[in-house]
């Protein structure tokens, strides 16, 4: 179990990297059906199958770059539920053998991957809906955060002594968590909703942004039969841009007093190098964020600004569970 709970946090990361990438590049409706495309399993090749396609769909013309983008996301989250489905029947069988183990955390997974394959249905029946987008981000997060537990669950290391030092410091960690769970959301609703280019200057937007500012549309969801490439005005779209920046500003504060503050508590070796790793993925976080802004969301930096929060995120829940559980 503890082999396929590996191989399935590289796949779940693989999801949410394809996921990003697919978002990115406008194919977020590359195949306007669920789960084949255009009526099929596979992506349409042939001449006649590409006119059946167009006119089934004619208000979706067939775009062969997009529907990839789209269809090989879709295998990759199969076989992501696949090798869950094996983890949580590893772990039924294990508990009718009357052995030891994690249990819970498998059905919770097999729920959520479920879920998710829901959302991932609705993000494309519901036409791109801004709730939906976010929580099927927000859902590969968490099914990549539930096998991470579930491999440390099942990797047996433990660092004696040390409670009464830095024990306390491990609610501090599981905040952190719920901020930076906070933050992701903030930057999956940005990119929803079109809006990661609505602010061009840094620290924040052009001209006078706060006179602008709309928290009540910001968060809001209009009306509309489609939601691809947003349908929010410019200053609810500044606004929901203004909140991601000012989240990142409270969690590298946030972060950076932890790491200090573990670092002076902690005689672990290991803890001290984990809040190292802390200190440069979250430099390297705020790096690709500011290059977004910078040169206008180059397609390759977005894609590994998504996929380096994935990585704050599980160095966040290995320190806070170590905290929590191995000392």
């Amino acid at each position: 179990m503890r082999k396929l709970a590996l191989f399935s946090i590289f796949l779940a990361f693989v999801v949410i990297v394809l996921g990003a990438y697919t978002r990115l590049t406008d194919a977020g409706l590359g195949c306007p059906d669920w789960p084949g495309c255009y009526g099929k399993l596979l992506v349409p090749q042939a001449a006649d199958q590409i006119e059946a396609a167009n006119h089934a769909f004619p208000e979706r013309p067939f775009e062969a770059e997009k529907a990839w983008n789209e269809m090989i996301h879709r295998y990759f989250a199969a076989a992501l539920g696949f090798f869950i489905l094996l983890i949580f029947f590893a772990a039924l069988i294990r508990r009718f053998r009357g052995k030891t183990g994690p249990f819970f955390l498998p059905f919770l997974l097999l729920l959520m991957v479920i879920f998710q394959g829901l959302l991932g249905m609705w993000t494309v029946t519901l036409n791109l809906l801004p709730v939906v987008v976010m929580g099927h981000l927000l859902g590969g997060f968490t099914v990549l955060s539930l096998l991470f537990l579930l491999y440390l669950r099942l990797t047996p290391y433990r660092i004696p002594g040390g409670d009464s030092k830095i024990r306390y410091l491990a609610k501090f960690g599981a905040f952190g968590i719920f901020l930076l769970v906070a933050q992701i959301a903030l930057g999956g609703w940005t990119s929803a909703n079109y809006a990661s280019l609505a602010c061009t200057e840094l620290p924040f937007c052009e001209g006078n942004w706060v006179a602008k500012l709309n928290f009540a549309g910001a968060f809001s969801v209009p009306a509309a039969d489609n939601y691809e490439f947003g349908v929010h005005p410019y200053e609810d779209r500044m606004t929901m841009h203004v909140m991601h920046r000012l989240g990142a500003i409270v969690v590298f504060i946030y972060f950076c007093w932890l790491a200090v503050a573990l670092w002076r508590k902690s005689e672990s070796g290991l803890i001290k190098r984990l809040c190292s790793l802390l200190v440069v993925v979250l430099g390297i976080q705020v790096a690709l964020g500011l290059s977004n802004v910078v040169y206008s969301l180059p397609l390759s930096v977005a894609v590994m600004h998504n996929a380096m929060a994935a990585c704050l995120l599980l160095v966040m829940i290995l320190i806070t569970y170590t905290m929590y559980r191995k000392y």
